[in-house]
């Protein structure tokens, strides 16, 4: 795949390289939903502040300095109608590294962050604001600038990194190039496998302005990041059909248990109203309100179980499942502590900060909790009756996940019906070899009837029982498989459809973001280009080296086993 040259000369800026963007902006959310009274037309608000009520506050971008093209992303520009030369406009450029001043009309002189509230696991939390109130918890550093309707279909644009709002709690409202082209290779990574996810639009990074952020020293094995180093800054756009989150009704529905102030109950019903017009169209507006609260729940448990399904999958690893990253849209949203899993660890959780509660096989629990305060959150909007109708919605979601889980189950071993035994026997096993996740389910789709096609994918050696024991199991299966007398050909074909052929591995991304702090992007256009096929055999370098187990040099390493969220 081509990608267009970091040295394509930039194109005049001209309005009429943006007309087919321009044709398309919209702004729904701040038409539709309350600003903060308190906040300025202007959008100078950049410093920490209480956000007491409104559903958004108006902030000016802060622009990063002088810009430089890294990425964008073709497949969405597709979508979006957009041409590729685009990306290489420098008024586009100007504006996606977060410079609204000059931006022809429809754009605004500004966009908008919005707060939302925190709980962890369930638990509701208020000691991480600094006001000790939950009133200055929210977008610390992404701004949307406006909405796009193409075909129908409604995208909103976010810039990540692009400044401080008045819910930064004292930050620079900066994100770094580092975590800036994980977040943007990411999203592109699991909208190629097919895992529902915000997207990556484009990638700017900045020539001069640096900030300091703990990171690690190299070879470092510290748990924590272990010096202060100067990081290059970047804004990255992100795209999805909203960027409403659980916390996001979560906080609204505090304020209205408590009588915070008189339109509390008010602004959290215009807030699910408008949740359902963004996230769930298909639900019928003229049935009562109550009705249609009670239907986007069902929708969203639907979502929900599917999305950590396929997560599980494909061996992701959120790594900080709170509500606040909780898309209502049942989506994945903010690539921070984010990892994939290598050898095969049920507690695998790559962020620091994190505990086993977000763990690689305990995310449908997290999800669960998610779901619990998003029924706590609609609960304010419903009568008595339907209170027990949202309850039972509620009680429902483990039944639910657990289905799900079985069907995903069945489809990455290629069986008609998930068999609760050969589950039981595996995952042990699994563990106990330290399988490579991705390798082991591929070496699977070839069908094999001996151990040795297997045993490449183990970083322990299988000896004596334990080589046995996997042969036992791989007769077990094999009966399974065959049951019905399937085709194998096109069985092997619909496995290798849900199994990724390759997948995401920190010691190979990180020295595309390394090298990207030296100006050199071509490591992280491969990567793009890498992951954009991640089902299909590819005849290239990184595709060969991306094909084994993680080396042992970089087991305990910090910044690639392990990694703090200082972004």
């Amino acid at each position: 795949m081509n990608l267009p040259d970091e040295n394509s000369p930039a194109l005049e800026p001209t309005v009429s390289e943006l007309t087919p963007l321009l044709e398309q902006l919209d702004f729904s959310l701040i038409s539709q939903l309350n600003a903060d009274p308190q906040a300025t037309a202007e959008g100078q608000d950049h410093r920490s502040r209480e956000v007491k009520s409104g559903h958004f506050v108006p902030v000016a971008p802060t622009p990063i300095a002088a810009p430089e093209y890294v990425s964008h992303s073709r497949g969405l520009f597709q979508e979006l109608g957009l041409k590729d030369d685009l990306a290489h406009d420098a008024q586009f450029r100007r504006i996606f590294s977060g410079d609204l001043s000059a931006a022809p009309a429809p754009f605004r002189s500004t966009g908008w962050a919005t707060g939302y509230a925190l709980s962890i696991f369930g638990t509701e939390y208020t000691q991480q604001c600094p006001f000790r109130t939950g009133n200055g918890y929210g977008d610390g550093r992404a701004l949307s600038i406006a909405e796009v309707v193409h075909e129908g279909k409604r995208w909103e644009l976010q810039l990540k990194g692009g400044g401080p709002t008045p819910y930064c709690r004292g930050g620079d409202g900066r994100a770094v190039l580092r975590s800036s082209v994980r977040e943007f290779l990411a999203q592109e990574f699991m909208h190629a496998l097919g895992v529902p996810t915000s997207r990556s639009l484009s990638l700017y990074a900045s020539t001069e302005e640096h900030v300091m952020r703990p990171w690690y020293t190299p070879g470092s094995k510290s748990f924590q990041p272990d010096v202060m180093k100067p990081h290059r800054v970047a804004i990255s756009t992100r795209v999805a059909s909203s960027f409403l989150r659980v916390g996001q009704l979560e906080l609204f529905a505090r304020r209205a248990r408590s009588n915070a102030h008189p339109q509390a109950q008010q602004e959290l019903k215009m807030i699910v109203a408008h949740a359902i017009e963004r996230e769930y169209a298909a639900i019928d507006r003229a049935r009562p309100f109550g009705e249609q609260v009670l239907e986007l729940a069902r929708r969203f448990r639907a979502r929900l179980t599917a999305l950590v399904a396929n997560w599980i999958r494909v061996g992701y690893c959120q790594g900080n499942f709170n509500s606040d990253n909780c898309a209502v849209g049942g989506f994945t949203l903010d690539y921070g502590p984010f990892g994939f899993c290598e050898s095969f660890d049920p507690w695998f959780q790559p962020w620091t900060g994190g505990g086993q509660h977000f763990s690689f096989l305990n995310q449908p629990g997290a999800a669960e909790a998610n779901f619990h305060m998003l029924c706590t959150a609609l609960s304010p909007l419903l009568d008595d009756a339907q209170q027990g109708e949202l309850a039972e919605i509620r009680d429902g979601f483990v039944k639910e996940m657990e289905r799900t889980l079985k069907e995903m189950w069945a489809a990455k071993l290629g069986l008609h019906r998930f068999d609760a035994d050969l589950f039981s026997t595996l995952i042990p096993l699994m563990q106990r070899s330290r399988v490579d996740y991705t390798l082991f389910f591929r070496a699977l789709c070839d069908l094999p009837e001996k151990t040795d096609r297997l045993e490449r994918t183990f970083e322990i050696e299988a000896t004596g029982d334990v080589k046995e024991q996997w042969q036992a199991w791989l007769d077990q299966w094999n009966a399974l498989v065959r049951d019905g007398e399937r085709d194998r050909e096109a069985l092997a074909a619909g496995m290798k459809r849900v199994n990724p052929r390759y997948t995401w591995r920190e010691w190979l991304v990180a020295p595309a973001y390394e090298r990207a702090e030296a100006g050199d992007y071509a490591r992280v256009r491969e990567l793009q280009s890498l992951f954009l096929s991640p089902y299909t055999d590819q005849e290239t370098e990184l595709a060969t080296e991306s094909d084994q187990k993680r080396p042992a040099r970089f087991s305990g390493l910090g910044g690639v086993s392990h990694y703090s969220c200082s972004s």
